[in-house]
């Protein structure tokens, strides 16, 4: 073992975030280029670059909790989870290659430019869920409870935060193919180098904080934890079966549908919250920041997919292009001039380099220093609180480039903390041993929200008004807000 891991130095979190960080990027890489190419290279609808994304959901809730039972029962290389960040890589640098040649692939097949796109990013999503669960499981793993472990998310979030800056500026400068090939190459030396400098435990050590005792965790087990997300299953079954089986023959009751299946939510969290005062327990604490996690997540995947389309259609009609901060700010860098198309591109990577840089700098700057005075519940729940009112502002004033930019900065403060404190607090709520299915169940409070986006997504194109984008991110970051008001603090929050 590094002497860097035995005292937990800045040097070792830094290096046990790259494995993160790398996945990181090549997700922000897709936010950056994956719209942006379905829409103006092929002119796809808004519903049909809402279904490519689909492709992300489905494969998580397939990948992860496989991926987090092998690992957790695994040990090669090395490791548990080494194996998985290595294989993960090197399956998403082919996909991200791929998506430039969606024409190409088409083309040469005869399949419609739609199927390809659709299973690339299927196959890109399941890497990067190969992944994703054991860079983060990894964390947990080689820190003790506590706020040594909320210090290994947080750098996580700082270091994962500072490259996703640099994929928006990349996108910005150089063009989102450019920032394609970059992403390549990062994705693979950020993965794959890492992991041979840190050492796995083979055993794990008792935490104070247990939500599971027995030696597995059954198929019912796995079910009954995942109670207060039944509406967001019934909704993502239904989305598969509309598409995949039926062709859209249901399109019409979609919307509907889904405020059916948000209602059934709503009901069945107040029935988990209830039960949680009655009987207080670990496992209905995990529960209820699942079902808090999962409408962060349907607000904050629906602005990832739809605000390329906000951006056209409600910024562009208003503002000259020649004059736009972006368009100066990719200028002075190239020297090329930029034109209309380009324009809303430029934003967005504007909009979300934004983002991500108050998301890389509170982790460790602010949202730490916080936990240790006051809790790690109460700075998530200020965290949230600051991206509702972001996503108010960016709905009733956002059309502006200026109002859009500071919204997003706004929104940045909750986006530092979903990702990062989150896990810190989740992890303590279960058995160390078994982490890495202990993340791939809590991965469906993000997966099952995002498969909501096609609902979202036939909402705005109903209403013919864009805005309404940044009204239900808002409406959901607030239920989020109340929700993160029943979970207790653990015991180990110093």
């Amino acid at each position: 073992m590094l002497a860097i891991q035995k005292k937990l130095t800045n040097t070792f979190y830094a290096l046990l975030s790259l494995p993160a960080t790398a996945v990181g990027f090549c997700f922000s890489t897709q936010v950056a280029a994956l719209s942006w190419i379905l829409s103006t290279k092929f002119n796809l609808h808004i519903e049909d670059v809402a279904l490519v994304w689909l492709a992300g959901p489905l494969s998580g809730i397939i990948a992860q909790p496989i991926v987090g039972l092998m690992s957790d029962k695994s040990w090669f290389l090395g490791g548990r989870r080494k194996p998985f960040i290595i294989m993960g890589a090197m399956a998403a640098s082919i996909m991200l290659l791929a998506l430039p040649q969606l024409g190409f692939i088409s083309t040469s097949t005869g399949i419609s430019v739609l199927i390809v796109a659709i299973v690339v990013s299927s196959i890109l999503d399941i890497s990067i869920n190969v992944s994703f669960n054991p860079a983060r499981s990894i964390i947990a793993d080689v820190t003790p409870a506590g706020i040594q472990r909320t210090k290994g998310f947080s750098w996580m979030q700082v270091v994962s935060g500072s490259f996703g800056i640099g994929a928006y500026f990349v996108s910005l400068v150089f063009g989102s193919i450019f920032l394609i090939y970059t992403a390549v190459v990062l994705v693979l030396l950020f993965s794959i180098i890492p992991v041979f400098f840190i050492e796995e435990p083979r055993v794990f050590e008792k935490e104070n904080v247990i939500l599971e005792e027995k030696n597995s965790i059954s198929l019912y087990d796995g079910l009954s934890l995942l109670f207060p997300l039944y509406g967001f299953i019934l909704f993502g079954l239904f989305v598969v079966v509309n598409k995949a089986v039926w062709s859209g023959k249901l399109d019409n009751v979609q919307t509907k549908f889904m405020y059916v299946c948000l209602a059934a939510s709503i009901i069945l969290g107040t029935i988990t919250i209830l039960k949680g005062k009655r009987q207080p327990s670990h496992a209905n604490d995990f529960q209820k920041i699942m079902l808090a996690n999962a409408f962060s997540w349907l607000g904050i995947q629906s602005m990832f997919v739809m605000s390329y389309f906000f951006i056209k259609d409600k910024m562009l009609p208003l503002m000259n292009p020649t004059s736009a901060w972006a368009n100066s700010f990719s200028k002075y860098f190239t020297g090329a001039v930029q034109t209309v198309e380009t324009t809303a591109g430029n934003i967005l990577s504007m909009g979300f380099l934004l983002l991500n840089l108050i998301g890389a700098i509170m982790p460790v700057l602010v949202l730490e220093p916080l936990s240790k005075k006051i809790g790690k519940i109460k700075v998530y729940q200020a965290a949230i609180a600051c991206m509702t009112i972001g996503y108010f502002l960016l709905y009733y004033a956002g059309t502006t480039e200026i109002l859009f930019y500071i919204g997003m900065i706004i929104c940045g403060i909750g986006w530092s903390a979903v990702i990062s404190i989150v896990y810190a607090i989740m992890t303590e709520k279960v058995d160390a041993s078994k982490m890495g299915v202990y993340m791939g169940l809590f991965n469906f409070s993000i997966v099952l929200p995002s498969m909501m986006t096609p609902g979202v997504s036939k909402l705005l194109n109903d209403a013919g008004n864009y805005s309404i984008l940044f009204l239900v991110s808002a409406i959901c970051l607030l239920i989020s807000f109340v929700c993160w008001l029943f979970v207790k603090e653990s015991k180990s929050k110093i």
